[in-house]
């Protein structure tokens, strides 16, 4: 009977070992899960605040949040033929659907790619020359790129590694800025404001042109001046100058400017920036079409008046844009 006891007794403590092991392998198991769980969304949330901030930098407006941007629809986007450094972009205006389409949507069910904006392989080059110079550092400098529509020329910047600043007052365009910065992963490097660069603070009427939002502008006659029969839509927006949003301190190598006729204003925004020494001093790629311009009440002979007061004596022409620089 004694021996009886002592079996029951073993088997008992045997039962009760096993329980203690079961259950302290069970709360192992809990607690790296909770760890890995708590880590996981640690790194997620950093994600997704790093996305949300796009730059270190505090700025006098907050950057335009994506995460929080309503999804633009149909997307219909594609890798761009023909520039050194691809990238995606994701088209606005897509035609006349069904009967006639955008070309590239066209070339897309061709299984061909989208035809290449100027701008995207003009910006490269650009870059790739300032980045070639002797004595001159890009490491961390900016390329401001303003009206930039669908982000054609910010993408092809940051397909290179360059930071941008963005600027954009068109809701839709800056939809698929989104959806460009999602397809080429360059949160980090693209930081979007929903605004026009001016030379003051405020708001101003702006004319979105249905169909054809890459011609939207702040006069109604610049807007429709190409597309006569296209229906505008006066929307007001905000107007910064640039002077308030490049921080002084951070390098700009690349300021582009193409606003339909408003470049004068955001030259005059930017004389300070403008107004950098040489060797650090942006080179200057603007929109300078007459037509556009008079119907905002400024000239090109006005602009490079402007711009020999702040150093930038050389000025070429490539088509409708200006490239200048300091000598």
């Amino acid at each position: 009977m004694a021996n009886a006891w002592k079996r029951l007794n073993n088997y008992k403590q045997s039962k009760l070992s096993w329980f203690k092991t079961l259950t302290i392998v069970l709360f192992t198991s809990l607690s790296l899960l909770l760890t890995f769980l708590f880590f996981t969304s640690n790194a997620i949330t950093t994600t997704r605040t790093s996305y949300i901030s796009l730059n270190p930098h505090r700025f006098p407006i907050p950057p335009f949040n994506c995460l929080n941007c309503p999804q633009a629809h149909p997307v219909v986007a594609n890798l761009v033929e023909n520039v050194r450094y691809p990238f995606l972009y994701s088209l606005a205006d897509l035609g006349n659907l069904p009967d006639k389409p955008h070309k590239n949507i066209v070339r897309l069910l061709k299984g061909k790619l989208f035809r290449k904006p100027d701008i995207s392989a003009t910006i490269q080059e650009v870059l790739e020359k300032i980045r070639g110079q002797k004595g001159r550092s890009v490491d961390g400098g900016f390329v401001v790129d303003v009206g930039a529509n669908l982000g054609m020329a910010s993408f092809a910047a940051a397909a290179m590694g360059f930071r941008v600043l963005a600027f954009e007052p068109v809701f839709e365009n800056l939809q698929r800025i989104c959806d460009g910065i999602w397809f080429n992963r360059v949160a980090e490097l693209v930081t979007v404001f929903e605004a026009a660069a001016s030379d003051r603070t405020g708001n101003i009427t702006f004319y979105k042109l249905v169909g054809r939002l890459d011609n939207s502008a702040v006069s109604a006659t610049g807007a429709k001046l190409a597309f006569k029969s296209n229906e505008e839509v006066a929307v007001q927006v905000r107007t910064i100058p640039l002077d308030d949003v490049v921080p002084e301190s951070e390098p700009v190598l690349l300021l582009k400017i193409d606003v339909q006729g408003w470049e004068y204003h955001v030259l005059k925004g930017a004389k300070k920036l403008l107004s950098r020494k040489k060797s650090e001093a942006p080179y200057l790629i603007y929109e300078e079409d007459e037509r556009l311009l008079q119907a905002s009440n400024s000239s090109a002979k006005e602009i490079r008046e402007f711009l020999r007061t702040v150093g930038y004596n050389h000025c070429t022409q490539h088509g409708t844009d200006a490239h200048c620089t300091k000598d």
